[in-house]
């Protein structure tokens, strides 16, 4: 039996937007900024993009990088899913 060869999802490098949710807070803020500047280097203003939640509440941030790779991803999604200001990271 032959094993389908994996397709490819992506092609690297390419812009993609990593979206996370957290209370209204600045260190939710900080957090993300430093988490995704650790793996993928300095972030352009322009290239985060905030949403303030109906109540005011939580906060939607995405940050769109410039992904070199799978593994970069895996290893940004892995920092994220652990720290605790990020609710939820899609």
């Amino acid at each position: 039996m032959t094993v389908p060869k994996e397709e490819k999802l992506l092609d690297f490098p390419c812009d993609f937007p990593i979206k996370m949710m957290g209370r209204e807070q600045p260190e939710f803020r900080d957090a993300t900024v430093a988490l995704i500047e650790r793996h993928a280097g300095k972030i352009r203003s322009d290239a985060i993009r905030t949403a303030l939640s109906r109540n005011g509440n939580f906060l939607s941030i995405t940050i769109t990088i410039k992904a070199q790779n799978q593994q970069q991803l895996d290893d940004i999604y892995s920092d994220l899913s652990e720290h605790e200001e990020i609710l939820v990271a899609l």
